[in-house]
């Protein structure tokens, strides 16, 4: 017998799995795609029940939830610990595992050995990697195997330190062909879809025009078929700042900071628990209890 948690069906209306033929059909009927990254199981479930389309596994979890100063530490399997929580979490959204920095660069047959354990171990609908150049071997090789794969241009935050730090890209006319170029190479290596991060939006629309595959977009402007917002990023659960292209659509930390301090201050007065958090046991048992310890004492 299984021993995974079961999935609850939602009270709200089901909806069908998202597919990689869904994502090129969401582009063509031009409905935007709604993407979010996750790294847990109760945050899956929140991110069914939103109806979000795709959910991505980043390496952000990195620095958010593994508390490292940068995406290179993580490790695959790290990654996949978090991958494995969240596929259990979904029913409907596409899931998306990021390959960690390191386990896919070395060579075609690294980048294949690790996209196979994301969908083998973790249950991953798609892999992404980041990057042009000599990745666009890596992202090809993947999909020759029948994995689909999702490219990333413009800021790539594992090589961040070579592109000058985490800031916008393309933003000359010779940086921009590049970042185009790399997209329209992915996309004929076989990728299933693109992610454009931090790249000014007339250089993402230039691009929009030549890419046939769905585009996320994370700061790079309306013109993508989609977008996607890191989860502690939307939901203000940091105590810095987020990047330009982040917006906040809640302010949980303070309200999660409140609920702590209002509960260490019940404990320490004596306040909590209360009769109504307690379990009772009749006072026959009881008495009997205390008979029985006094005899055996």
């Amino acid at each position: 017998m299984s021993t995974e948690p079961m999935i609850k069906v939602s009270s709200t209306r089901e909806r069908l799995p998202m597919t990689i033929p869904a994502l090129l059909d969401h582009k063509h009927r031009g409905e935007p795609l709604v993407m979010v990254t996750c790294y847990d199981y109760p945050s899956a479930r929140i991110v069914e029940e939103a109806g979000v389309d795709l959910v991505l596994v980043g390496d952000t979890a990195a620095m958010t939830v593994l508390g490292y100063d940068s995406t290179v530490p993580v490790t695959v399997d790290e990654l996949l610990v978090l991958v494995k929580a969240v596929r259990r979490g979904l029913r409907s959204p596409l899931l998306v595992g990021d390959l960690p920095f390191g386990s896919y660069e070395v060579s075609n047959e690294q980048a294949v050995t690790t996209a196979q354990r994301f969908v083998k171990e973790a249950g991953c609908d798609a892999v992404k990697l980041e990057g042009g150049g000599v990745m666009i071997d890596r992202a090809r090789a993947i999909a020759q195997t029948g994995i689909p794969v999702v490219g990333h241009v413009g800021l790539t935050p594992q090589t961040a330190t070579a592109l000058g730090g985490f800031k916008a890209q393309g933003r000359t006319a010779e940086r921009a062909r590049g970042v185009v170029e790399d997209a329209l190479a992915l996309q004929a290596a076989g990728c299933c879809a693109i992610v454009f991060e931090a790249i000014p939006a007339p250089v993402a629309e230039v691009a929009m025009e030549r890419i046939e595959i769905p585009v996320i977009g994370i700061g790079a402007g309306s013109a993508t078929d989609g977008q996607v917002l890191v989860w502690h990023d939307l939901l203000g659960l940091y105590e810095w700042g987020s990047p330009r292209f982040v917006k906040r659509y809640a302010e949980l930390r303070p309200q999660i900071l409140e609920a702590l301090r209002s509960y260490a201050g019940e404990v320490r007065a004596g306040q909590f628990p209360t009769s109504e958090y307690t379990y009772s046991i009749d006072p026959g048992e009881l008495a009997e209890l205390r008979q029985q310890l006094s005899e055996n004492a």
